[in-house]
């Protein structure tokens, strides 16, 4: 043990206390040493292997990012993540909805979902599941957002918001959240300082070219000359 300290970076040196005391029994002084050991400070996973520790990326990072690969807006996403979860990437609803965007298993399996809790994963197969439902039924964000409550087979049943309580609750939050999420990102994106206008080029004055008359002299020979 006292090798593989010393082989470790940060390790505090050992600290040796003499003690000495009677002892209780032929009331002698009898001195003892107490080694103290040695405080070894902790190694990030991978720094001894020289691996570089990069920040993992935000929630609002994952959004983004996947929103614009599928084409989906990040509010609505958001609006979403809101309603279902609240941003609890560990949520499990009673009727085994799993992660931030609430996948049961059978939509998780059916877009490419293996670990429902993991917040990248869950949210590609939570935005790939709105790109689907917002193309099925032609960009009709009530009807999408009510089949990624119910599943598109109730609202094709019923030609549109099915008349469940939870569903019809469900759209309602999902679309007063959207409408906040869209103010704050006009918000955000009024508050960011404009780009600067490119600067004019400058004028460059052009010169005409002086007119060549061309005439014939006595001689017989053609002559040019400039006015």
């Amino acid at each position: 043990m006292p090798a593989l300290a010393a082989s470790l970076p940060n390790a505090a040196p050992e600290r040796t206390t003499i003690v000495v005391q009677a002892d209780a029994r032929t009331g002698k002084l009898v001195r003892s040493v107490a080694v103290e050991p040695r405080e070894v400070a902790a190694i990030p996973v991978g720094a001894a292997a020289g691996a570089p520790s990069a920040p993992a990326p935000s929630i609002d990072e994952i959004i983004e990012r996947v929103a614009a690969e599928h084409g989906v807006e990040t509010p609505l996403v958001h609006s979403v993540i809101r309603a279902e979860s609240n941003y609890n990437a560990h949520a499990i609803s009673p009727r085994g909805a799993q992660g931030i965007m609430q996948l049961i298993p059978a939509t998780a399996k059916r877009f490419g979902v293996s670990n429902a809790f993991d917040p990248e994963e869950n949210i590609q197969g939570g935005v790939r599941y709105l790109r689907f439902l917002l193309d099925y039924f032609n960009g009709d964000y009530p009807r999408a957002i009510a089949a990624y409550n119910a599943g598109e087979a109730a609202v094709d049943r019923y030609n549109g918001i099915p008349p469940y309580a939870e569903t019809q609750n469900y759209v309602y939050q999902v679309a007063k959240n959207l409408k906040t999420a869209r103010q704050q990102q006009a918000r955000q994106s009024a508050a960011q300082p404009a780009s600067p206008a490119p600067s004019a080029a400058p004028v460059v004055p052009v010169e005409t070219a002086a007119p060549v008359i061309a005439s014939v002299g006595q001689d017989g020979k053609l002559y040019y000359r400039t006015p």
